[in-house]
């Protein structure tokens, strides 16, 4: 069997990160895999040696139309069973059409649970012979937009277990940060757009810090906010508490030393931040929304508060960090939690049942 993927993303943030997890998980099963994607990418560099063949070509997002032809350049040559579409920015969309005109099975990965407008979720999917979703919360959103539940499969992402569940060395962390060793370290991470919100733990770090004056604060990530968040920070006088650590490539040595992960996102498909987080053993709170009810059992390995509560969010970070046993007992639950439902071999085996089935069968 022979699977042509096609992602479009520059950096190795988490989508990017699942595809190379799964195509190099296929390859230990014997599927070959070739990789579509941009010049000069991230994942290029992961996966060359790796995979059989590695395109990298121009991919221009939704209006490049010089994609059609681009790819099927590369499908008249490669000639794949499967081509699996990993991202949006046009590549979905145009690969989808590629495809279809060759007479290619093509297959969709759905990371994302913003809503579309019904009439064109439910052209644009007729396109795919399925759609993964990475959570059970994306595939109800798309039934919502009536989108074929026969065309839906919910595979979620996944992280290595063993890659997160490290021992914290506090020396290397404590000069990282400039920390002295009694910190208590809160943690965002996560692409530094609104979405994502920043904003709703800012207003109420001068509270929370007021009753626990040992506390830090972390945003991982970059983005467009970077310089709002920075004068966000200097205005609230936070600069000695709060830090903007950027996009780190050393997450897997960070996480152990975190004490807990706050994610205030108002939407989010499943959340490869914290599935990281839970496989390190770090206790969340997140928000009761999209595919983050998933990762994070309310009770179990975190708190989930309602979207856009800033009060609700204050209230379950100050239950936590006021209960230190119960910290620990939901960060145990949690790396059980990746151990048993989040697992590499569970996502590629997930995906690589769809591309049976569809090699089998008419449809």
């Amino acid at each position: 069997m022979k699977v042509l993927h096609v992602e479009a993303g520059m950096n190795l943030y988490g989508g990017a990160r699942q595809v190379a997890y799964l195509l190099q998980g296929l390859g230990r099963r014997g599927v070959e895999s070739v990789l579509v994607c941009p010049r000069g990418s991230a994942i290029a560099g992961e996966l060359h040696g790796r995979v059989s063949r590695v395109h990298e070509i121009p991919m221009h997002g939704d209006l490049d139309l010089g994609l059609l032809w681009r790819l099927k350049r590369i499908l008249r040559t490669e000639r794949p069973d499967i081509v699996h579409l990993h991202s949006r920015r046009g590549a979905d969309l145009l690969g989808g059409i590629v495809a279809r005109l060759a007479g290619v099975k093509v297959v969709l990965s759905r990371r994302v649970d913003n809503p579309e407008p019904p009439v064109v979720a439910r052209w644009k999917y007729r396109l795919y012979d399925r759609v993964i979703t990475i959570s059970e919360g994306i595939r109800q959103v798309l039934l919502a937009e009536g989108v074929d539940p026969r065309r839906l499969v919910c595979v979620r992402s996944a992280v290595s277990a063993d890659g997160y569940s490290q021992h914290c060395n506090e020396t290397r962390f404590r000069q990282l940060f400039g920390f002295v060793g009694n910190e208590t370290v809160l943690a965002v991470i996560a692409q530094l757009i609104p979405r994502k919100g920043h904003r709703y733990l800012l207003q109420v770090l001068p509270a929370l810090l007021g009753e626990f004056p040992e506390m830090r604060v972390i945003f991982f990530g970059q983005g467009i906010l970077e310089e709002k968040l920075r004068r966000q920070v200097r205005e609230q006088g936070l600069d000695d508490r709060v830090t903007l650590a950027g996009f780190r490539t050393d997450l897997p040595q960070i996480l152990p030393c975190l004490d807990l992960v706050v994610h205030p996102a108002l939407m989010e498909g499943l959340g490869i931040a914290l599935l990281q987080a839970a496989g390190a053993g770090v206790p969340i709170v997140a928000v009761n929304a999209g595919g983050m009810p998933e990762v994070v059992r309310d009770g179990v390995n975190g708190l989930l508060v309602p979207p856009g509560d800033s009060a609700a969010l204050a209230a379950a970070i100050r239950r936590l960090l006021s209960n230190r046993p119960l910290m620990q007992q939901m960060g145990q639950a949690g790396a059980a939690l990746i151990e048993s439902e989040f697992s590499i071999d569970c996502m590629v085996e997930g995906n690589l049942q769809v591309y049976r089935e569809l090699c089998s069968s008419d449809g």
